[in-house]
C-alpha cells in the first residue's frame, strides 16, 4: 500500500493530529494517509493535509521514502513524506480528532515511525 505524509510547517512549529482511528487511535501523528487510484503522491500529501488540517499546503521537498514493512501494523504500508509550508485556518477534520501545533523541541510520542520522519525533515531545513 503506498501512503503520502506532511510535515507542516505552520506558526512556530509543526503540526500533529490525534488520530480519530485505529492503528494508534488517539496518539499524534503527522497529517497524511492512503494515496487514491489515479492520483499523483504530491496530490495525494495535499488532500490529506486539508481533510485533517484544514489547511492548504506548499510542498517544498521530499523528507524521504518510509518502507520498513514493519512501520504500520495494517501491512507493508510505503510512504512518501513531503516538508510543507501550511496556511490558513488550522482545524481538525477527516480521521483526526485534534489538529496541534507543537515545539518540534517538545514532541508528544508519536504513531508509526513519525518521530524518525520528523527528525528526518528537520535536518533538511
Amino acid at each position: 500500500m503506498l501512503a503520502a505524509d506532511a510535515l507542516i510547517l505552520f506558526g512556530e512549529g509543526i503540526v500533529l493530529i490525534r488520530r480519530e482511528n485505529p492503528p494508534y487511535q488517539g496518539c499524534y501523528a503527522l497529517p497524511g494517509g492512503f494515496v487514491e487510484v489515479g492520483e499523483a503522491v504530491e496530490e495525494a500529501a495535499q488532500r490529506e493535509a486539508k481533510e485533517e488540517t484544514g489547511l492548504d499546503v506548499v510542498l517544498l521537498k521530499q523528507v524521504g521514502v518510509y518502507s520498513k514493512p514493519e512501520r504500520d501494523p495494517r501491512g507493508h504500508v510505503v510512504s512518501i513524506c513531503y516538508l510543507a509550508w501550511g496556511r490558513g485556518e488550522l482545524s481538525a477534520g477527516s480521521d483526526a480528532r485534534s489538529a496541534e501545533v507543537f515545539d518540534p523541541e517538545d514532541l508528544p510520542p508519536l504513531a508509526f515511525d513519525h518521530a524518525q520522519i520528523i527528525r528526518d525533515g528537520l535536518e533538511k531545513l
